[in-house]
């Protein structure tokens, strides 16, 4: 659809041309921008959409001051530019492609001014190409200035000695001066979180950009929702989090730090909760939430928090001995038959409702029964009796959770 504006509307000025049309203009900046840098290739979709309202609101007031005929200050841009530049300084965005992002930005507000201008407006056009050269300065002056400061802030050593607080904790090491280091009082108990993300490959400067914003944003989302500063070796896909005990209602936290996250990673994530943790247990409750984690992660569980009740059954299965390697045996008969598999799964989950567990691998409910005998010849237990259905649906867990190697299966 042209934005082109209707003969009646070619009276007003170019900004407030350009105003009318604002949200779709404020697209084609970011998209022309930050948007058509090289690492905007690798990155998933909607990356850097988190700078759009600033692009929407520093035009509004620009385009705006321009209309009014008025300077459109150094400090008016910093309101907008400063807090962008600081996110991209903490994920690490190499400050040579920041300005290159900004420069292309300024080239389509000129071409989205040129293509809403008639032959008689060449003297506002000139204006509003010396007032958008005015801002360039600003947004410039604002960037390196900014990033320089984010980058030292980034390495204060007050974060330094908080990494190193969580460490000591984490192995159960005396946090000697550390905490007055860091700026923490330490609690009695924690909460201790295992956070997992799925395991996903990206080229190595996406990898590094991705990683160095989920660290950022679950930082903020902690410090919002705990309320107080909040020590955690997250590493963009996995890590722990100590939560002090009395900071918040830690059943809240966990559960809707998983969903949040969840929301600005645009991936699952699970987390693993033990409450309640004095602190020289922290070592081992790491040990199990970290277990816990990745158990619900390899089972598959949708995104939300965890506790050691929620996984007691596929804990304790996966626990190494005979029975486990017993169990696994049970199933093995089947590896070669990826459709009876499919096949004991549905009925473990629908139980005696064959129809709508046929239904939904698309066979018919006769086949169905066909296949759920021939499970029980191959492995020697009946699915179809309680007994059998429960050694199964152990026996296909410890398969998910640890399958075989192509020499074992066979």
């Amino acid at each position: 659809m042209s934005d082109a504006l209707p003969s009646t509307s070619r009276r007003t000025s170019i900004a407030m041309r350009m105003l009318d049309r604002l949200p779709r203009i404020a697209e084609r900046i970011l998209a022309s921008g930050l948007g058509a840098t090289p690492a905007a290739a690798d990155l998933p979709d909607g990356h850097f959409l988190e700078v759009l309202p600033a692009i929407h609101g520093c035009a509004h007031a620009f385009l705006h001051s321009v209309d009014q005929g008025r300077e459109f200050t150094h400090d008016e841009a910093a309101q907008f530019i400063v807090p962008v530049v600081e996110r991209h300084a903490q994920d690490r965005l190499p400050l040579r492609l920041l300005v290159e992002a900004v420069h292309a930005s300024a080239r389509q507000v000129l071409r989205e001014a040129v293509a809403l201008s008639d032959p008689d407006d060449m003297d506002q056009l000139v204006d509003f190409g010396d007032r958008m050269l005015g801002l360039l300065m600003h947004i410039n002056a604002i960037t390196v200035e900014s990033y320089a400061e984010m980058e030292q802030s980034i390495h204060h050593a007050e974060r330094e000695a908080r990494r190193a607080l969580c460490r000591a904790l984490l192995r159960g090491q005396a946090p000697g001066e550390l905490a007055v280091r860091a700026g923490i009082a330490l609690a009695e108990r924690y909460s201790v979180l295992a956070i997992e993300l799925p395991r996903t490959e990206h080229p190595a400067a996406a990898a590094h950009l991705l990683t160095r914003r989920r660290i950022r944003l679950l930082q903020q989302t902690l410090d919002q929702l705990a309320g107080v500063a909040v020590l955690n070796t997250f590493d963009g896909s996995s890590g722990i989090i100590l939560l002090p005990n009395g900071s918040a209602d830690a059943d809240h936290t966990s559960s809707t730090l998983a969903r949040e996250l969840a929301t600005q990673f645009g991936t699952s994530v699970v987390v693993a909760e033990i409450p309640g943790v004095a602190r020289e247990s922290i070592p081992d409750a790491t040990q199990l939430a970290t277990e816990l984690a990745a158990l619900a992660r390899l089972l598959g569980r949708p995104t939300g928090a965890y506790l050691l009740d929620d996984l007691l059954l596929e804990y304790q299965l996966t626990r190494p001995g005979a029975a486990r390697d017993r169990l696994a045996e049970r199933v093995a008969p089947l590896l070669r038959s990826p459709h009876l598999l499919e096949t004991l799964d549905a009925h473990l989950r629908h139980g005696s409702d064959r129809k709508a567990a046929a239904a939904e691998i698309h066979v018919h409910p006769n086949t169905f029964s066909y296949r759920l005998r021939r499970i029980a010849e191959l492995t020697g237990t009946d699915p179809s009796e309680p007994t059998g259905s429960r050694l199964l649906s152990a026996a296909l867990i410890v398969h998910r959770l640890y399958p075989p190697t192509e020499a074992a299966a066979s």
